[in-house]
């Protein structure tokens, strides 16, 4: 009886997986009606961690995920603003030993939505393409706010999901500076989650509540 709820576990159990959010140049001024759609595809091969939650060894997973992007820039109050909006989908197989035995389970579908909005405070006025050709950047402070809403797969009766199930927000303030031909750009951000109404649990799912995490990031750049 215990064999086989170990093996319902991993089969049926729940870990929330997500891209790296890097974005070297997010505040990059461009001219006002600046469209854009960009297609990526990323591949990830590495070991789950489950901090001991539940009986899982040399768990796996390898999993690519495919992701499409648009872009839109405009004025904001005399500004250069900018949306992006991202949906991405993920397919993957994970591993893992479950009391000395090897077991394996398939995943594919959407992750989370999410969206940015962005705007220069300072050294970044709204342009057109005339006024963007003649102008060359110094020093750009801005300033944005993402969200990220559960729309991707998730099941509070399985570990590995796509999705969180809950809502993220992403205040975030940067800096960008030219030298010669190089750029370079930080960030400091804090993410805040809503709380998960339903996060694995054995023998009923539980809210699930995540405490806020701070995040830096650099970017140096040769134009």
């Amino acid at each position: 009886m215990r064999r086989d709820w170990l093996v319902l576990t991993f089969v049926t159990v729940t870990l929330n997986l997500s891209a790296q959010d890097l974005a070297p140049r997010a505040y990059v001024v461009t001219p006002k009606s600046s469209n854009a759609v960009t297609l990526t595809w990323s591949y990830y091969n590495g070991g789950l961690n489950f901090n001991g939650a539940v009986p899982i060894k040399d768990a796996r997973g390898i999993y690519n995920v495919e992701a499409a992007s648009v872009y839109h820039s405009f004025s904001f109050f005399g500004r250069s603003a900018n949306v992006l909006a991202t949906l991405p989908y993920a397919v993957g197989n994970f591993t893992g030993e479950v009391n000395s035995q090897q077991h394996s389970v398939y995943r594919s579908g959407l992750l989370d939505f999410n969206a940015r909005f962005s705007v220069n405070l300072y050294g970044g006025h709204a342009m057109d393409v005339k006024q963007f050709l003649k102008w060359k950047q110094k020093m750009l402070l801005g300033a944005s706010l993402r969200v990220l809403a559960p729309t991707g797969q998730y099941d509070p009766t399985k570990l590995i999901n796509w999705g969180i199930n809950r809502w993220a927000f992403k205040p975030e303030f940067g800096y960008s500076k030219r030298w010669g031909n190089w750029i370079m750009d930080g960030y400091a951000g804090v993410w805040f989650y809503t709380t998960n109404p339903a996060y694995f649990n054995i023998p009923v799912p539980q809210p699930q509540t995540e405490s806020p995490i701070g995040s830096l990031e650099g970017h140096p750049s040769k134009l």
